[in-house]
């Protein structure tokens, strides 16, 4: 990476020429004092979106100097074990993924339950999750790695790869068109990170792994948050909220939970721990905004169901990632793809038995009630509680509730998302059948071409698009490696062939610095 010399010295703001043009020149950057630094592609955002096209990239022999990853966080996992922590899966609890589906190890082999059963000190720890693996869904629920694990995998393989030598930390602002071809990319750098409050990311490439815009509130939740000042009593199961919990052990109370789910079933489970742990009394009130009552969806794409639940190992079929669900997507258009999501079936979490027989112990000895509605509103009642105004079909529920947690989802409107946003306004980029960023089978973001540039994007912004399960530790791998066959149709990295592939993996199992 080279910069512009002298500038570097400069510190610029955003004027209101460069604010308004939807095509910059390197003259009108120099005008601002802002300095111009150059790599060939940059990665915005830091997450596990950034990581796996990355670590794809330097697999097929790019050199970390034409690479740099934009991004205010610390790890490419930082974002993903605060949501997991705070939605209530500890790191020896496992997640919602698919053995051989490896963000550390794009070939999936050794998998995670090969890896566990190697690392095992008994020969039940050997056995059982090997078993496990053979024999699901049949004999067993599936299996799925633990969290723990999956940070450890992705820490080792961030030093495999020098991961932290392509970061430049800071808020990205906006990505432009550059007049010459290619983009600009606007990095607010952190204070006292240097002279320069903004820099210029001058690349023939962009990748766009934002993820979502931020916490997704009901219009409910904020009103009630708004009008009491307090947000305490009502909150979002991916914000920090261990102070319920911790009320709850000194004094009883009753949570209202929406949502079902996989962090729903999360959050269910936990209270339910509690309560058995300490002995406690809390009360729990579920609402449903659709209830499961058993199985659903087409003949051949049918899923359990039950008690409110609809019940789906992984977020999505397995041939969404590649298979015939896969090419019935690319296959589709407009209408006819937002279609085709609809029969993929909405919210679903996992079976698992303990939980269900938890809920099912609940329910009988009184403590645990499911209601079918919608909230109207809430209001803040007598002794701290809050009283819900439900909807449910033609008459009105009123019931109270010490917490209210919203397990809902996170904000998936792109126009919240201030990078995407400027997108939006300033290229040609538009929207896809459900709303999101539209992208090409390639992940090319439509209308943004500059030149002999590329802006790319995936994971959680492009959902809608030629690949379902985007946002999943699959999808981002997939996604990658569609990127990178393109970048090495346009001269930038090699493709990864038989041979290659073959001596790549050998230096992964041996841990080989690249």
């Amino acid at each position: 990476m080279t910069d512009a010399g002298p500038t570097l010295a400069r510190s610029g703001e955003l004027t209101q020429t460069l604010l308004e043009a939807d095509v910059w020149s390197e003259q009108m950057l120099f005008d601002a004092t802002i300095p111009i630094l150059d790599a060939p592609l940059v990665s915005i955002g830091g997450g596990l979106g950034s990581f796996a096209l990355v670590d794809q990239l330097r697999i097929c022999g790019v050199r970390t100097e034409s690479l740099r990853v934009l991004t205010p966080l610390s790890t490419p996992w930082e974002s993903f074990a605060y949501l997991t922590r705070v939605s209530q899966v500890p790191p020896a609890d496992r997640l919602r993924s698919d053995s051989s589906a490896c963000p550390d190890n794009l070939w999936g082999f050794p998998s995670y339950a090969v890896r566990e059963a190697a690392r095992a000190d008994s020969v039940r720890g050997v056995l059982e999750p090997l078993w496990q693996v053979l024999t699901e869904p049949l004999f067993g629920e599936h299996y799925t790695p633990r969290l723990g694990q999956v940070l450890d995998s992705l820490a080792r393989e961030s030093r495999r790869i020098r991961y932290p030598d392509m970061v430049a930390p800071g808020q990205v602002r906006m990505v432009r068109r550059r007049e010459a071809g290619g983009y600009f990319t606007i990095l607010t750098t952190p204070e006292g990170a240097g002279a320069a409050r903004r820099v210029a990311f001058r690349s023939a490439y962009v990748h766009l792994a934002v993820g979502y815009a931020g916490l997704k509130f009901l219009p409910d939740l904020a009103a009630y948050r708004e009008a009491t000042r307090n947000a305490s009593r009502v909150v979002n199961a991916y914000e920090p909220h261990e102070h319920v919990y911790d009320q709850l052990r000194r004094r009883p109370g009753t949570v209202m939970v929406r949502g079902s789910g996989i962090v729903a079933s999360r959050v269910l489970q936990r209270l339910i721990d509690e309560r058995n742990a300490h002995g406690l009394q809390t009360r729990i009130v579920h609402l449903f905004a659709n209830f499961v009552s058993g199985p659903q969806g087409p003949r051949f794409m049918r899923r359990r169901g039950g008690d409110g639940f609809a019940y789906q190992a992984f977020d999505d079929p397995k041939s969404v990632w590649g298979g015939q669900l896969r090419d019935r997507a690319r296959a589709t258009e407009g209408a006819g793809r937002a279609e085709f999501y609809d029969s993929l079936g909405g919210t679903s979490t996992p079976y698992r038995k303990r939980w269900r027989n938890q809920l099912a112990a609940a329910r009988q000895q009184g403590w645990y009630a499911s209601i079918v509605g919608e909230v109207d509103a809430l209001e803040p009642g007598a002794d701290d509680l809050i009283t819900a105004r439900i909807q449910t079909g033609d008459s009105v529920l009123m019931t109270e509730a010490t917490f209210v947690i919203d397990c809902t989802g996170l904000e998936s409107d792109i126009s919240e998302q201030r990078i995407l946003a400027d997108l939006l306004q300033h290229t040609e980029a538009c929207r896809n059948p459900l709303g999101r960023l539209d992208v090409e089978p390639s992940f090319e973001v439509g209308g943004t071409r500059s030149g002999k540039g590329r802006l790319y994007a995936s994971g959680a912004a492009t959902h809608g698009g030629y690949l379902p399960g985007v946002d999943t530790f699959l999808g981002l791998q997939i996604a990658a490696q569609e990127i990178a066959d393109d970048l090495a149709a346009e001269g930038f990295c090699r493709r990864l062939g038989g041979l290659g592939s073959l001596r790549q993996w050998w230096r992964w199992a041996g841990n080989k610095v690249i």
